[in-house]
């Protein structure tokens, strides 16, 4: 049985008015499956919404409300929209396309508007769009120990790891309906004791640039055993928040984990004994390089050859970032019939206009899109590519489940000079 305060049960026997009571009445439900006993306070919530492909199963014409009541809130009655908790901050994760291009992403300009027309409700009800799978980048920071939800899975381990904040991996509609209600139920990370390390990582290895740490995330994540919270005890060299972004990335490409404890960096493991809570670890594996060779396989496929479909940005980049892409493509042009997408939210594309970073790099024929990324977009975004080129691990894994061309993974400069030569050329 859940215990709930008088506040919740308010909530639930509808004296806030009957789109909390839905919600409620689903995060009652998904505690009584968890076996959780009790709810616990959210504060922050990014949430996976607007025309997104998983709403693919109803009409284009169908009303939002019919498609938010039965989709999110998961009631057969509709529901009049009302607004998100006030102690709630609440934003929009990654968008299903770019908030203004549509042409240059090969989307229809019906999509593009439906789109828009579920994010004007969205805003009505209290949601900031913000569309970035990076939030932090922008002001949503969340404090040591403070819970939250988001529906973006390299954010759960950024937030778990980076800031010591408390949050799980829970689906799209469980996020929405805590956002509505301000409240999860106090399972998984949201609980001290499941936080601590159980696999200590030794590598065998120094990891030094962004590259190596997206593959460290990628083969960290094949090598965990299940259920299992890992640590990593030494090779980690200038951690900084972008090779965090890569590493927390492609970890949950490949595992379920929602922390990752690095010994003297992350909060929770400024000791090994601190990260363990103070118990012997269950399992200690070795890394070694013939372990990042064989993650690099699974990403980039053998050979050479012509290419036409370049995307970085997975997840959305940082303004330092588009500042050495601009830099470093200055002067440059594309090759005709070949695309280089690079991916941030809309905040920092606009930072990057001001500085002039937007026009260095689009002058070359290349495009600083906001919000999205191929995979979000789905198949009609890149079925024309013969040949693909991705940054990072995360989207050169997840775009095999949709296409057949080759696809090709690297460090992110060698991912852009294949752009410009209209060509992969294959590491000796």
């Amino acid at each position: 049985m859940v215990h709930l305060t008088n506040y919740e049960k308010q909530m639930l026997d509808g004296q806030m008015g009957k789109f909390k009571q839905k919600a409620m009445q689903f995060i009652v439900r998904y505690a009584e499956v968890l076996g959780a006993e009790e709810l616990c306070e959210v504060s922050r919530a990014t949430l996976f919404i607007g025309a997104q492909h998983y709403l693919d199963c109803y009409a284009e014409d169908t009303d939002y409300k019919k498609i938010f009541s039965e989709f999110y809130l998961c009631s057969n009655e509709i529901v009049e929209f009302d607004k998100v908790s006030s102690c709630c901050k609440t934003q929009t994760c990654a968008a299903c396309c770019d908030l203004k291009e549509y042409e240059r992403t090969h989307l229809s300009r019906e999509f593009h508007e439906r789109n828009r027309r579920y994010l004007e409700i969205t805003k009505e009800i209290g949601v900031k769009i913000v569309d970035s799978c990076t939030p932090y980048y922008v002001g949503w920071v969340p404090m040591m120990g403070e819970h939250f939800v988001t529906t973006e899975s390299s954010n759960v381990v950024i937030s778990n790891t980076i800031f010591g904040a408390c949050g799980n991996s829970d689906g799209v509609e469980a996020a929405v309906c805590a956002a509505i209600t301000g409240r999860i139920p106090k399972w998984g990370m949201h609980v001290k004791e499941n936080r601590y390390a159980t696999c200590v990582f030794t590598l065998d290895f120094e990891v030094k640039t962004q590259m190596e740490w997206d593959l460290l995330g990628f083969t960290l994540g094949r090598l965990l055993p299940k259920h299992e919270v890992p640590v990593i005890v030494n090779g980690l060299k200038d951690a900084e928040i972008n090779r965090m972004r890569q590493l927390c990335a492609s970890l949950s490409v490949t595992s379920a984990a929602e922390i990752c404890h690095i010994v003297g960096l992350t909060p929770e493991a400024q000791t090994l004994e601190m990260a363990l809570g103070g118990k012997k670890s269950e399992h200690e594996i070795r890394v070694t390089k013939k372990d990042m060779e064989e993650s690099l396989s699974m990403l980039c496929d053998k050979g050479s050859g012509k290419i036409d479909y370049v995307s970085i940005g997975c997840p959305h980049i940082s303004l330092d970032e588009i500042y050495e892409i601009a830099l470093y493509v200055e002067g440059k042009k594309l090759p005709e019939g070949v695309e280089l997408q690079i991916w941030t939210d809309y905040a920092t594309k606009e930072m990057a206009t001001v500085n002039g970073y937007t026009k260095l790099i689009e002058d070359t024929g290349a495009a600083l899109l906001t919000g999205s990324c191929p995979i979000v977009m789905r198949e009609d975004s890149h079925r024309h590519a013969t040949a693909m080129v991705m940054f990072g691990a995360k989207q050169a894994f997840g775009i095999r489940h949709q296409t057949k061309v080759p696809v090709y993974y690297g460090e992110v400069f060698r991912c852009i000079d294949a752009a410009y030569n209209g060509r992969w050329e294959e590491s000796k």
